[in-house]
């Protein structure tokens, strides 16, 4: 089983996707031409039809575009996700495909949330109220006196 995955960079989730030329050797036969329609099925089943396209000068380059961004938007992925599509397996000569998508920066912004949280916390920390008659009126920063 072929496959081969991929952190996402940010030209991979607001144009195409490269893909590795070992992988563009399982697609389906571009017969001499520099573009070949494929389809591949996602976790949930869903079947997605991508534009697999390479330069037709120099280094072949396959891309993914049509198809792709519509995948980006819909599994909502960002920089840092990754992605991975896999050869399933090939009766007759066809090959079928999957693609998975892996939310790497859920986890990302988890951390980074606590972080704020805890900074947050201890801004908290480092003011005093300011009181009128009891009643709070604001919050003033502790100052720590200067040694001259």
């Amino acid at each position: 089983m072929t496959t081969f995955s991929k952190i996402l960079r940010k030209t991979d989730t607001s144009k195409t996707l490269s893909l590795p030329t070992k992988f563009f050797k399982s697609l389906p036969s571009f017969n001499g031409g520099h573009a070949v329609t494929f389809q591949a099925m996602d976790e949930s089943g869903f079947v997605w039809t991508f534009k697999c396209s390479t330069r037709k000068k120099g280094h072949p380059k396959p891309v993914l575009s049509r198809g792709w961004l519509a995948f980006v938007r819909n599994k909502k992925l960002k920089v840092g996700d990754k992605i991975k599509f896999s050869v399933l397996n090939q009766t007759a000569g066809v090959p079928s495909y999957g693609v998975q998508a892996e939310k790497v920066q859920a986890e990302n912004d988890q951390a980074e949330k606590v972080r704020e949280e805890k900074v947050q916390a201890e801004k908290v920390q480092d003011v005093k109220e300011v009181k009128i008659f009891g009643a709070i009126f604001g919050y003033s920063p502790i100052t720590a006196p200067s040694i001259p």
